[in-house]
């Protein structure tokens, strides 16, 4: 992964100490996630992975789970992992994945809290994990089992440290930003050449909202991204916990309500690489995947992604064990087989997000993305991201009821 090099020290100190925020998924997502697996049998509903590449081998070596299965159960982020890495990593050691997937952190937070998951690996985002960690969710990871655990790089170790003092019970896996995503040539018909989209202004205020509504504009379902962007946007602190500061922000997404086609944190992507939206506040790995798409399809769809000028909200996603995972010397070798370079380049390429493994040790990820400030930010953009922060339950209370009332209207 490609190391933070900041201005200034201090601003390395106070951004990756800090943590970070929440992330991404795609359209295949199981939105539906109301029944989890239980612990004896993992899920019917799961994301089957795609035929092994022979260039591509898994990094693992063959090994039965501590209960003598050779089995392994994943629930993670749809669309989150290299194209041939489960069924590479099944070949390699005869372990049978079940990979079930979910598009939001609270979906995958209700499972847990429910608790008799069934599933050995888990992918919270920073500030949830901080907190399922204290309810006392996940085991210690064994990282004598991960021999590719030097591979990360210490500052995302220790941005992910802010919820996991200690790097103690979970491994970093993707990071990046929330930002806006355009199709080019329908912005520009409707706001010419001088629309303002690097800035949030397209989105959030009325003036240009308005004008994008009948191409389609689209939110993150997910206010613990949203809300620390238009806070920052008001020129406030984007973790306020201030009643007055989310009625302002209430403020502001009422005023461009009526411009909102939907709030989803997966449909979108589809939707911009196939023309039927325009302007979404989304994740940044999402965007290029729709971008990607799109060029694929050569259906004439031009779209690019911009972290606001005004700045954004950096986020880590953790690989983490539940405390009744049944496998758990499979879930390790699997977690070691994500940190080998070749199979983290594989997901970085497949996913355009940048991994937590060190990006001077994966030479086979692609230029483009190695070189895009979209994916790996310039040091002037990095000085404008901050970081989330677990929030206590008087302001989630607070939080969730403002949303609401926004997405209702009511």
């Amino acid at each position: 992964m490609k190391k933070f090099r900041f201005g200034a020290v201090a601003f390395v100190t106070a951004l990756l100490i800090a943590g970070c925020g929440e992330k991404k998924k795609e359209e295949q997502a199981q939105s539906d996630q109301s029944s989890a697996p239980a612990a004896s049998a993992p899920a019917t509903t799961s994301t089957p992975a795609p035929a092994p590449a022979d260039s591509q081998q898994a990094a693992a070596t063959p090994s039965s789970s501590g209960n003598g299965e050779q089995k392994l159960n994943v629930y993670n982020w749809s669309d989150y992992i290299g194209e041939h890495t489960v069924e590479d990593f099944e070949k390699a050691t005869g372990i049978k994945v079940q990979y079930d997937v979910y598009d939001s952190n609270e979906a995958l937070e209700a499972k847990l809290m429910a608790g008799n998951t069934g599933y050995d690996i888990v992918v919270p985002t920073g500030p949830f994990l901080g907190r399922q960690i204290k309810a006392g969710i996940y085991q210690k990871i064994d990282k004598t089992k991960l021999k590719n655990y030097g591979n990360l790089d210490p500052l995302i170790l220790q941005a992910e440290a802010a919820f996991d003092p200690g790097n103690e019970y979970a491994v970093p896996y993707f990071w990046g930003t929330v930002g806006i995503g355009i199709n080019v040539d329908k912005v520009k018909q409707r706001l010419g050449d001088n629309a303002p989209v690097d800035s949030l202004d397209l989105l959030l205020k009325p003036e240009y909202a308005d004008k994008l509504k009948d191409c389609g504009v689209t939110m993150l379902d997910s206010p613990s991204d949203i809300f620390p962007l238009i806070f920052n946007y008001l020129g406030k602190d984007p973790h306020t916990t201030s009643p007055d500061d989310f009625a302002a922000a209430q403020k502001v997404m009422q005023g461009i309500r009526p411009d909102i086609k939907y709030f989803h944190s997966s449909s979108y992507i589809n939707d911009l690489a196939n023309g039927e939206v325009c302007a979404v506040l989304g994740w940044s790995g999402d965007v290029f995947i729709a971008a990607s798409r799109a060029a694929d399809a050569k259906n004439g769809n031009n779209i690019e992604y911009h972290i606001p000028k005004e700045g954004s909200l950096l986020w880590v996603d953790n690989l983490a064990i539940p405390k009744d995972a049944q496998h758990v010397d499979n879930a390790l070798k699997f977690i070691d087989n994500l940190l080998d370079p070749k199979v983290a380049a594989a997901g970085v390429n497949f996913v355009t997000y940048p991994s937590s493994v060190k990006l001077e040790l994966m030479p086979d990820v692609s230029p483009d993305i190695a070189k895009n400030p979209g994916i790996y930010p310039t040091d002037d953009v990095k000085k404008k991201l901050f970081p989330d922060k677990i929030v206590d339950a008087e302001t989630e209370r607070l939080r969730t009821r403002t949303w609401t009332t926004i997405k209702t209207g009511q």
